[in-house]
């Protein structure tokens, strides 16, 4: 009989987490007597700000300075802001970019003066109170600089990070800026996400995230979530969650105390006695082996929580301190792997074979090496008479149900020369100096290195 916890976790993770708005609802239908509830459906039953108002809320906890005022406003606005809708909701953050932005005709003004003073001498004596006040002039003019080079929304920012729950506001803030940013390339928008997100590095650095192993013992609540935030490969039911949060394997979060119960982002980790092959092996193979027998830890899995915090790079502090926690409580521990989708392999792959396909004797690519051409020839069974060798893989590649998989002499023929290109793809393919693949560099960043590079 599935226990309470269970039931908890099946029920509350049908869906993906509750957005916003409706996390709002739900908080205010509990203070609701029970012949007042309303559905998240008939969300227009619930009072809502008008965008002036929400504006003007926002512009109080920029101006006001008085701290009893300054909470309600910020309360007002953050309020105000979730039950926007989707176009007012851009209306406030495009109207926080421009209006709110740093005053240039004050930092121009200043930039003069400063160009106006004459440079100290680098021979004035100590006590040359001339030139003391030369520097006075130049400290009092940098520091007035400084001041005048910081947007204004950079108070309302600051003061959202004190304010309860302002962290998490601040990052669904973000994630609408970014969804903005898709469909509009405006320069202060892009200034604005850019002040926010370094903000938020500054605020979520590792100094100020808890790093917690997340086990069957938690609270369902959280439980909930590692299943709905999974974002690599799905938690099926409740076993499959048991198993991956039971012997010989392991989960770890990175939380931070403004926003308890919520992992901003989590890792999932597989104990076992050698690196794996496939994922089959780590999700669904027999059951784990005793801990002690592990000489690997494998991550096969991790996944951002907050869309807000796109750009801020938690994975790279949360694998290092995964592996010092792991070395520590188990020293049989020696190698640390990933195992990790490519997903812009098969992409880059069709392009070389149509590029090849295409091109001329004299500037074509040697893709395949002689014996791969032939024993892919050989496998086909000359289905493709006629064609060219890369037009017979492009066609295998690119059949609708990739009925090559069924046959065994085809997948022989192929993986040789897909693994030998897909090695090229990921060590050789270069972007501005990084890993064409995003998920090679997030690793290659981190520190990982291939299995070839490792052999003598």
């Amino acid at each position: 009989m599935m226990n309470k916890k269970g039931l908890a976790i099946l029920m509350r993770t049908k869906t993906r987490p509750l957005s916003p708005v409706s996390s709002k609802l739900n908080q205010m239908q509990a203070s609701l007597p029970e012949g007042d509830k309303v559905s998240s459906q008939d969300a227009s039953l619930i009072p809502r700000r008008d965008f002036s108002q929400v504006r003007e809320s926002m512009h109080s906890a920029m101006l006001t300075n008085k701290t009893e005022i300054v909470d309600v406003a910020l309360d007002d606005f953050s309020e105000g802001y979730i039950f926007l809708s989707p176009e007012n909701r851009y209306k406030i953050l495009l109207s926080l970019s421009k209006e709110y932005d740093l005053n240039r005709t004050q930092v121009r003004e200043l930039m003069k003066q400063h160009l106006d003073l004459q440079l100290p001498s680098d021979k004035a004596e100590d006590n040359d109170h001339e030139e003391e006040g030369s520097l006075s002039a130049f400290y009092k003019i940098e520091r007035n600089l400084c001041q005048a080079l910081k947007p204004m929304y950079e108070v309302l920012f600051e003061r959202l990070n004190t304010h309860p729950g302002g962290l998490k506001f601040l990052s669904d803030i973000r994630a609408d800026i970014l969804r903005l940013l898709e469909d509009v390339n405006i320069a202060s928008l892009r200034a604005l996400d850019s002040h926010l997100k370094e903000k938020l590095i500054t605020w979520l650095s590792p100094a100020n995230l808890e790093l917690h192993n997340i086990t069957w013992d938690d609270p369902a609540s959280l439980l909930e979530k590692i299943v709905a935030y999974e974002a690599v490969h799905p938690i099926s039911n409740l076993i499959d969650l048991k198993r991956r949060l039971g012997i010989g394997r392991r989960c770890f979060g990175y939380f931070h105390p403004a926003i308890p119960g919520e992992p901003l982002i989590f890792i999932e980790v597989a104990l076992m006695k050698d690196v794996a092959a496939t994922i089959q092996e780590v999700l669904w193979d027999n059951p784990p082996i005793s801990e002690h027998e592990a000489s690997c830890a494998i991550f096969y899995s991790i996944s951002s929580t907050q869309p807000g915090l796109s750009g801020v790079n938690l994975g790279k502090f949360l694998i290092k301190r995964v592996v010092e926690v792991v070395k520590k409580d188990m020293p049989n521990i020696c190698v640390f792997a990933t195992l990790s989708p490519i997903p812009g392999y098969g992409q880059w792959l069709l392009s070389k074979l149509a590029s090849s396909e295409m091109s001329g004797s004299v500037f074509k690519e040697k893709l395949l090496k002689p014996e791969e051409e032939k024993a892919l020839m050989d496998a086909s069974g000359g289905s493709d008479l006629g064609s060219s060798v890369i037009k017979v893989m492009w066609n295998l590649l690119t059949s609708k149900n990739h009925e090559w998989t069924n046959s065994p002499n085809l997948v022989s023929a192929l993986r040789t020369p897909m693994m030998r290109l897909c090695a090229r793809y990921l060590m050789k393919e270069k972007k501005r100096g990084k890993a064409l693949d995003s998920v090679a560099n997030f690793h290659l960043q981190n520190g990982a290195k291939s299995q070839q590079e490792r052999r003598p």
